[in-house]
């Protein structure tokens, strides 16, 4: 019960952080010390399966799959996306400086958590560093999409999404915004649109089976480059986590009278400077709490 109640709360975690464009749930998932065991768990999804069931039972398949840690995962994950999802926008429409602040400092603070998995220092490790930095950096400088969203695309954008949420340092939902669907997937969830969350989810599944593979064979190929990478894309994410934003180009305005604009980073407000500095520095301490929550629930 303990261990399982600590899968869940992860769960939780990472289901906010992927409802949040510029947060993965992948960077709660290395910095709880779950990322190996979930692309493990995601990645044994197979066809060798059916080999598994025939010789060795249900209770195999079971076992091959690690299916209590990824159904009380999954179960988490769902209650923060249907707990969470009308909070967090309403945060992100009327208080979005102080939630991106809190974020901020959670992910800032984590990098040097995650640069401990970096074994071997040299050139070609900066080098990787700095390219991971360069890529999330170049994706939160980009203007959104402006489409009206098919099933058939939202499936694609589900399973291009269910990609970066595993990748630390890539939002899943900053790429949902990127491709112009964000307020869509958002919606379905508040309203509980089933045939768009369906789909979505169906997309995120694809996603997930087919990457998942990749990345764990390259962690355990080569473990130092890729952490190196990743380290260098939770950099390269603050910039798009920076709490102070200025408009400077109208790009869509929506039926509804709502406005996208392209933004960039702006030098911090006065009026809420000392608020967005304490939610990072909660968000910072947050990342501490975990650290010793996960010493606790291996224990």
């Amino acid at each position: 019960m303990k261990r399982h109640l600590g899968i869940f709360l992860r769960g939780m975690a990472m289901g906010a952080a992927d409802l949040v464009p510029g947060v993965s749930g992948g960077t709660v998932a290395l910095i709880t010390g779950i990322y190996d065991t979930l692309l493990e768990s995601i990645s044994s999804i197979s066809w060798g399966l059916s080999k598994t069931l025939k010789y060795e039972g249900l209770q195999g398949v079971l076992k091959a799959l690690n299916a209590s840690f990824l159904i009380t995962l999954v179960t988490g994950i769902s209650t923060s996306f249907i707990a969470l999802s009308g909070l967090l926008h309403h945060l992100l429409e009327h208080h979005k400086a102080v939630l991106f602040a809190f974020f901020f400092g959670l992910v800032s603070s984590s990098i040097p958590m995650v640069s401990r998995e970096i074994s071997k220092r040299n050139a070609y490790h900066a080098f990787l560093f700095f390219a991971g930095t360069a890529v999330t950096f170049g994706l939160g400088s980009l203007p959104p999409i402006q489409v009206e969203p098919s099933l058939p695309y939202l499936f694609a954008c589900g399973a291009v999404a269910a990609c970066a949420m595993i990748l630390p340092g890539i939002s899943g939902s900053f790429i949902l915004l990127l491709l112009g669907v964000y307020g869509a997937v958002i919606g379905a969830l508040k309203e509980l649109n089933l045939l768009v969350i369906a789909t979505v989810g169906a997309g995120a599944i694809t996603g997930l089976l087919g990457f998942s593979k990749g990345l764990t064979a390259l962690l355990a190929r080569a473990r130092s480059r890729v952490m190196a990478t990743l380290t260098g894309m939770l950099l390269g994410s603050l910039q798009a986590l920076w709490p102070w934003k200025e408009n400077i180009l109208l790009l869509h305005t929506h039926s509804d009278g709502r406005e996208t604009w392209l933004q960039t980073n702006a030098w911090p407000d006065s009026n809420e400077f000392y608020i967005c500095l304490a939610f990072s520095a909660a968000g910072a301490g947050l990342v501490l709490v975990m650290q010793r929550l996960e010493n606790r629930f291996a224990s």
